[in-house]
């Protein structure tokens, strides 16, 4: 039984629902989502909570039960609080910078990285002496968020020897020893 799935979710004030068959869009403050659900699934308003229902116990439908409450639920949250992640550069002679949506990164290869972040997601940039180059990027769409942090990562891993590469904030990175000299 998916217990994800059978929580209620609360609607959080100042967001509008809109179902439209199997199309829910959920507008807020910080902007406007939707998705499209599964034929199957079956979306209910009741008071101020939303309500995911499956029609049976199967395997697909119980996947797609929880599945489908997980992103509704993403999207409340996103459209109401917004979501951040903080990228850190650790490495010597890395730097970032942004020009509007454009991110100027210098990961240690011969030329400087572009990247260029969609519309939907707003990033800075910080430098502070003493401190690893920050990226800080935020969007109501966790989805595209993490796909985008996915991304700007897979630039630069983090080798496990040094602990160069780009992390995120906090991220514990597990070290490996090098090479030892044999008698």
């Amino acid at each position: 039984m998916s217990r994800i799935g059978k929580a209620p979710i609360e609607i959080i004030t100042g967001t509008e629902i809109k179902i439209d068959g199997s199309l829910i869009t959920v507008k807020g403050k910080k902007g406007e989502l939707s998705q499209r659900l599964a034929e199957d699934i079956t979306v209910e308003l009741e008071d101020s909570n939303i309500i995911v229902k499956r029609p049976s116990d199967s395997k697909r439908h119980r996947a797609m039960h929880g599945l489908y409450r997980s992103l509704i639920n993403n999207m409340v949250e996103g459209v109401s609080n917004g979501f951040k992640k903080e990228l850190e550069l650790i490495g010597v002679g890395f730097k970032c910078t942004n020009q509007g949506q454009l991110l100027d990164l210098s990961l240690g290869y011969s030329h400087p990285v572009h990247f260029l972040l969609p519309n939907e997601i707003s990033v800075s940039t910080t430098m502070d002496k003493g401190k690893a180059p920050t990226i800080i990027l935020e969007s109501c769409d966790k989805q595209l968020l993490g796909q985008i942090c996915a991304k700007i990562r897979s630039l630069r891993k983090v080798e496990p020897y040094k602990g160069k590469g780009v992390r995120f904030k906090g991220e514990i990175i597990r070290r490996k020893e090098g090479k030892t000299a044999s008698k």
